[in-house]
Order: C-alpha cells, then sequence, then structure tokens
C-alpha cells in the first residue's frame, strides 16, 4: 500500500512521481530467495597436509590435519555443509561448527563412492550402513545395514535425505538428530521416491509415505486397490 502525503492527491505529478518511484523498487521474487538459500556457504580445501573448512557465513576457517598415511580421495561441498573422503575416514563440518565431525573406516570397509548433499545435510552409503551429517546440530549420524539388506534408492533435499533398502526407508533432517525410519512390507514395490526442501515422498505399490523434516514423522497414506 501507498501512502501519500496530505495534499497530495491534488497535486497529480507528484502522486505520478511517487507511484513511478514505487513501482521502480526491485523486490525478491519466490526463485531469487530460493538460490540465495542455495548460494554457498562454505568452502573446502586441502593445503598441504591439512583441511580448511572455509566459513562464509559465520566466519573464520576450521582446520583438521590428515594422518600419517592418509589421503584425500575427493571433496564436496553444497550450501552450508562439507564433505571430505580419505582413506581412513569421512570427515564433515558445517557453517557455525567449532570443528570436523569424523566416522573412521572399518577393517576392510571401503571409502563411499560418493557423497550427496543439500543445504543443510550429507548422506554416504557404505557396505554395512549409511552415515549421515546434519549440518543443523553439527552432527554425524549413523545406521547399520542388515545382512542382505539391499539399498534401492536415495534422494536428498536441502534439508532431508532419504534412503530406501527392501525392508525400510530411513529418514534424516537438520532439524532432528538421528535416522527416522518406517518399514517396507513383504512384496511392496518402490516406485518413486522425490525430497524437496524438507519434505521427501516415497509412493509404493501399496501408500505414499511423507517424511516431514520439521517434524521428523512419517505420514502414511493407503493407495486404493483397484
Amino acid at each position: 500500500m501507498i501512502v501519500y502525503p496530505r495534499g497530495s492527491m491534488r497535486r497529480p505529478g507528484l502522486a505520478a512521481a511517487l507511484l513511478t518511484i514505487a513501482l521502480s523498487v526491485p523486490f525478491a521474487t519466490r526463485a531469487d530467495r530460493d538460490s540465495a538459500v542455495l548460494e554457498p556457504q562454505l568452502q573446502v580445501q586441502v593445503l598441504d597436509r591439512e583441511l580448511l573448512a572455509i566459513d562464509a557465513e559465520g566466519g573464520g576457517a576450521r582446520s583438521e590435519r590428515l594422518e600419517r598415511g592418509e589421503q584425500v580421495l575427493y571433496t564436496r561441498s553444497e550450501g552450508r555443509v562439507g564433505v571430505v573422503v580419505t582413506n581412513h575416514r569421512l570427515l564433515a563440518i558445517a557453517t557455525r561448527s567449532g570443528a570436523w565431525q569424523q566416522a573412521r573406516l572399518r577393517q576392510h570397509e571401503s571409502p563411499p563412492a560418493d557423497v550427496i548433499l543439500g543445504d543443510r545435510v550429507a548422506l554416504a552409503i557404505l557396505a554395512s550402513r549409511a552415515l549421515g551429517f546434519d549440518g543443523g546440530s553439527g552432527n554425524l549420524i549413523e545406521s547399520t545395514l542388515g545382512p542382505r539388506e539391499v539399498v534401492r534408492n536415495s534422494a536428498i533435499g536441502q534439508n532431508v535425505a532419504v534412503l530406501v533398502t527392501d525392508r525400510r526407508a530411513l529418514a534424516m533432517s537438520s532439524d532432528r538428530g538421528g535416522f527416522f525410519e518406517v518399514p517396507i512390507r513383504p512384496g511392496e514395490r518402490i516406485e518413486s521416491l522425490d525430497a524437496l526442501a524438507s519434505v521427501a515422498t516415497l509412493q509404493t505399490s501399496d501408500r505414499l509415505l511423507i517424511f516431514r523434516g520439521e517434524t521428523a514423522s512419517w505420514e502414511e497414506r493407503r493407495r486404493t486397490i483397484r
């Protein structure tokens, strides 16, 4: 709403000028706001034998020394989180964090082939476990995969990540710590998996499952059997 000074309506020239100024002021569109959220706020650098996380949001940098014989395999950064995978461990950090968090590789465990990242979450899948990084609290979380449990799909949004196996769906959120799971029933087919900013949806042959990151809860809607 434009409020004109008293008496301005008696002066059409002034009213037109004020209207022109008001219409010329730029405003933030939804796309602008979304892109601002996704702008990188953390950069990971390898400097000789040291890992550096350069924090554009909180300021400063956090360092971590590489161990003897440790080699960096790859680095990833997106939004407010960064990950480094070496032949010894997986390290993760978020903006405004005090230090790097780490999960050591177990004996005979291979490093993850890749790590998927959102704005405030990260997910890595290893042979016998899933590792998640919650950028909200700055903590690594873990869930063991059972014998012969097969990973079917995974997806990540800005603040949520989901992993689906032949037995269950595991979801995590930057708003709540830990993995939150829902069982997959015998004979239930996975049809689609999508992750938005703070919501993930999993559609199966029997139902639609909705994970809400803010409450870390699963909702179920049954499909009509035809």
